[in-house]
């Protein structure tokens, strides 16, 4: 009798182990489209639709917004790709989306994976070459030819790798206070594990975020325009999906570290804009180097410069007592530079350099109309 029992009990554990190992890629992929935090309830400027994509052998679900263009608006321009920041989402372009659909372009606004809107992934293996062919893909999908990539603090690394794998498919280059152009470990940073940096991020609260945003991002200056995306991200970190999130915060935060960008600008053969913030001083590892390691980190004047003179034929905006985020802080001024830039490039720029600072980028202030 006890033989028959215990044969049973081990015939129903391996069809428990079969339904759970059918049933995961359900659970996960309904897990993973919003029904768990992905900021259900923070409105985007634009229609947002889910690209699914099929990536390291799971279903996943990749937000967007796509703004056509103005069919009145004459001559075809290249489409612009927006890629936001680790701290920010799609959303956060709203200014720029308007003032690049006013001029006459198509707009395509994702969410990366792990991130917003997109799915959060139990289990994934972050590269920037991975989240450059899953932005491909969405691309690929919308047949939109040669585009124009535009990218904001992780962003900016991920369309510096982008544009090292597929520099064909880029008429421009548009790279906004990004990261990667020191690298952290070579300065002597000291390596977090994912579970270290899991557990020190859910600690996080609305008043820490904004602590850290306001002293390394702004200048110490606040601004209401920046609360929007302030409240999407604590969001996040307070939603009934927060350790799903925290934890794929930590496996980007890992990427970012230990695959810097900076040894390969040399490489980046796609004409390139550079915007940078005067007042920039984002130190995403600042809190694990030794101060006197942490007192050279961040400079992005500088780091700026040194960029700009190693990738061929760049061009450099910096904006007077902007920060990290001068879409933000400034608005009609990133708007207007941003827009003078990729025009000089849609009319054939080859990448030649050109003059360093617009009127506009050195107009004196901060503070956004």
């Amino acid at each position: 009798m006890r033989t028959v029992r215990a044969s049973q009990a081990l015939s129903m554990r391996a069809l428990l182990s079969t339904l759970i190992l059918l049933l995961a890629p359900i659970i996960a992929a309904r897990a993973d489209t919003g029904l768990f935090g992905n900021l259900g309830g923070f409105n985007y400027p634009y229609p947002v639709i889910q690209y699914p994509l099929k990536t390291q052998a799971q279903n996943y679900a990749m937000a967007y917004m796509d703004i056509a263009a103005d069919a009145a608006s004459g001559a075809a321009k290249p489409p612009v790709v927006l890629l936001h920041g680790p701290e920010y989402c799609g959303a956060m372009w709203e200014s720029a989306i308007k003032a690049l659909h006013g001029a006459g372009y198509r707009v395509v606004v994702p969410d990366q994976i792990g991130t917003c809107k997109s799915s959060k992934p139990v289990n994934y293996q972050y590269s920037f070459q991975q989240l450059a062919v899953n932005t491909r893909s969405l691309l690929d999908s919308l047949k939109i030819g040669r585009v124009i990539l535009v990218g904001h603090s992780m962003g900016g690394m991920l369309a510096m790798r982008y544009a090292l794998m597929y520099p064909d498919e880029l008429a421009h280059l548009v790279l906004v206070d990004p990261l990667g152009l020191e690298d952290w470990k070579a300065k002597g940073v000291l390596y977090r594990t994912i579970d270290e940096r899991y557990a020190i991020d859910l600690q996080s609260t609305v008043a820490s975020l904004r602590r850290y945003q306001q002293e390394n991002y702004f200048a110490n200056r606040w601004q209401p325009q920046f609360d929007q995306s302030l409240q999407a991200l604590a969001g996040q970190y307070s939603g009934s999906g927060r350790e799903r999130f925290v934890w794929n915060q930590a496996l980007i935060l890992d990427m970012i570290f230990t695959q810097p960008v900076v040894d390969e600008l040399e490489r980046i053969r796609v004409p390139t804009l550079l915007m940078i913030g005067d007042k920039d001083h984002a130190m995403p590892f600042g809190d694990s180097a030794p101060p006197q390691v942490a007192a050279q980190l961040g400079n992005y004047p500088e780091l700026g410069r040194r960029a700009a003179k190693r990738i061929p034929g760049a061009r450099l905006v910096e904006f007077a007592e902007l920060g990290h985020v001068p879409q933000l802080e400034s608005p009609e001024r990133f708007n207007e530079t941003l827009l003078q830039g990729i025009a000089t490039a849609g009319a054939g720029g080859s990448g030649a350099p050109a003059p360093q600072t617009p009127p506009s980028a050195k107009a004196p202030g901060a503070s956004a109309p």
